[in-house]
């Protein structure tokens, strides 16, 4: 089965750990070609609520809807529409970029995985380092390749976990082109960070989170530091 969604809304999502509240009745709705800022500082529940998102986790109340799915509904069929960048870049250090790249492909059921890889590669800026093992490769590099790893299958949704980490300017720069050309494309970008310097003329939404709770949201959100201070004092 293949499905499609150009739609995301959560619905009072909570998560539970224990006595512990990660997410406390989280609720948004966002659109294909839309950038969401997942904005806090640690602990604020930006990395449960991607999980949640990306159905490896379930919420313990409330509802993820994908346009008119749900993950119970669609399961693996959904999980297709669906690219993640977490913390673990899942390359495998011993393979080449490009043979990284060709297996993910051919799990997704490319016609030509290879191809596939090329083209990831080619989008990178890193064809000519197709057959160096990624071991060899910076931190940048290895983000790259691990960003193109999760969008090699066209991906509707795409959830970023604090992707901007280690990176230098280049690197930073090449990303955030990245994004923007998934927003014109039609994606649906979910974007968690604490970097509020590279976030800032990015984002299309923000949600603002602290304790688990959301703060604040706003559209097309300006002078984001100095709007980061004034809504997360507020909830002090």
């Amino acid at each position: 089965m293949s499905i499609d969604f150009h739609e995301l809304t959560a619905e009072d999502v909570s998560r539970h750990f224990g006595r512990r509240r990660a997410l406390s009745k989280i609720s948004f709705h966002t659109r294909a070609g839309s950038i969401l800022g997942l904005l806090g500082p640690n602990g604020a529940g930006k990395s449960t609520m991607i999980a949640v998102l990306a159905t490896l986790m379930r919420a313990s109340g409330g509802t993820v809807r994908y346009g008119t799915h749900t993950a119970g509904m669609t399961g693996a069929a959904l999980r297709a529409r669906i690219g993640i960048l977490g913390h673990d870049l899942f390359l495998y250090p011993e393979l080449t970029a490009r043979e990284n790249l060709a297996f993910f492909a051919g799990l997704y059921g490319a016609a030509d995985a290879h191809a596939a890889a090329d083209t990831a590669l080619a989008r990178a800026g890193l064809g000519d380092r197709a057959h160096d093992p990624i071991s060899s490769f910076s931190r940048g590099m290895r983000q790259r390749v691990a960003l193109e790893r999760s969008l090699i299958h066209g991906p509707r949704l795409v959830l970023l976990d604090e992707p901007f980490t280690g990176l230098d300017d280049a690197s930073t720069a090449a990303l955030v082109a990245r994004l923007r050309g998934l927003r014109d494309e039609g994606a649906i970008v979910v974007l968690a960070t604490h970097d509020l310097d590279l976030a800032e003329g990015l984002l299309d939404e923000a949600l603002f989170l602290r304790d688990g709770r959301m703060v604040d949201a706003l559209a097309r959100p300006g002078a984001l530091r100095s709007t980061y201070r004034s809504i997360m004092g507020r909830s002090s």
